[in-house]
């Protein structure tokens, strides 16, 4: 499976290293049909989709082997049950106003007229995120950050630091044109999972440190 990592398998589930720049899904369109589920089910035929990344982002993706895997991790990801963090650099010098975490509780809708883009909306569904900061770089002009989705939308942490006026470095969609110029690809990655097996019912962990 050129250009995918796997961290972990077993009979009931894999748990993937996505690169950025590759879709989780086919997209519509002949130039979209290459994407990780399609490379992991040429050699797993049984492997379902769960869950997604975005085509920019990299890292953590879990796939199940089988209906029965794919309902049980359905459920599990509908519950809150499967816990994600992020690691992302964006623009300026965040400050959390608090010790540690702090959140951002705005709804996000899709923006209709300019999809697949999504807008911070009052009518929008309840979206929540908690981040913190790791480490400023005075020099760059940005800081590093954690971040921890409690809900799931598409976009969602990209969307929500925009709204802090803080978008992801090379972001194409929110960033700024200064912002998107700071670097090469998104600056977003999926740096640890946290789910129950949903066989053995053991606590499982996993993490992969950002290439940037």
């Amino acid at each position: 499976m050129s250009e995918v990592s796997v961290v972990y398998a077993d009979d009931t589930l894999l748990v993937l290293d996505k690169p950025a720049g590759l879709l989780s899904v086919p997209g519509k369109g002949d130039d979209k049909q290459d994407c990780l589920s399609r490379r992991v089910q040429q050699r797993h035929a049984e492997a379902r989709v769960v869950h997604r990344l975005d085509m920019a982002t990299s890292g953590l993706l879990v796939m199940a082997l089988g209906a029965g895997a794919q309902r049980t991790l359905n459920a599990a990801f509908a519950k809150r049950a499967v816990h994600k963090r992020y690691v992302a650099v964006v623009d300026g010098l965040l400050t959390s106003p608090d010790a540690d975490w702090a959140v951002i509780d705005l709804p996000i809708q899709l923006d209709w007229p300019n999809r697949p883009r999504r807008i911070i909306d009052v009518q929008g569904k309840p979206s929540c995120t908690r981040w913190r900061v790791l480490q400023h770089n005075p020099t760059a002009q940005t800081t590093r950050l954690e971040l921890e989705p409690v809900t799931g939308r598409s976009h969602q942490l990209r969307v929500h630091l925009q709204a802090l006026q803080h978008p992801i470095l090379g972001d194409a969609l929110y960033g700024t044109p200064a912002s998107q110029t700071k670097a090469d690809r998104l600056l977003l990655h999926a740096s640890r999972l946290e789910l129950t097996h949903p066989v053995s019912g053991q606590a499982l962990v996993f993490t992969s440190e950002p290439p940037f």
